[in-house]
């Protein structure tokens, strides 16, 4: 009998499908210090069929757009609904190096009404990340005045 869950992965992952897995491993690996579990399973083309990364207490897998499989990236589809969001201890310079790495800045690094400093970038690859470090506990009450005030203006 084997677990439901296998042992070492969290109950959810997302998977990315990208347009250069190779390139995407070394981005993540470099901004968001992402390690690789395992080997990468290649196709017969030499694409990437699947790879996993572990960053942190969470696992990223990703692959190559394989449209056998219907498997399409961002660029491919012209855009994304879905969006990451990842803790780190330093907000700024990680959305900093992101960017020097190749992602847009779609909103700078700011203090947010519920505690966290946050930026959004897009990914050379596509994906958008909200890149945030907590630095602030806020209190339901102190964030519904907070928002509310926020929304009033």
């Amino acid at each position: 009998m084997v677990a439901a869950i296998p042992e070492n992965y969290p109950r959810v992952s997302p998977h990315l499908t990208v347009d250069g897995a190779t390139e995407a491993i070394a981005y993540y690996s470099e901004v968001f210090g992402a390690t690789q579990r395992g080997d990468l399973f290649t196709m017969p083309d030499g694409s990437v069929g699947h790879a996993e990364l572990q960053i942190g207490d969470s696992v990223i897998m990703l692959a190559d757009e394989n449209p056998q499989f219907g498997n399409k990236g961002p660029r491919t589809v012209g855009g994304t609904p879905v969006t990451i969001m990842i803790y780190v201890a330093d907000a700024d310079a990680t959305v900093e190096l992101a960017q020097r790495k190749g992602a847009t800045v779609d909103q700078p690094v700011s203090d947010q009404f519920y505690g966290d400093r946050v930026g959004v970038v897009t990914d050379p690859f596509g994906h958008i990340w909200h890149i945030a470090t907590h630095v602030e506990d806020v209190t339901s009450e102190e964030m519904a005045r907070r928002s509310a005030e926020m929304f009033a203006s």
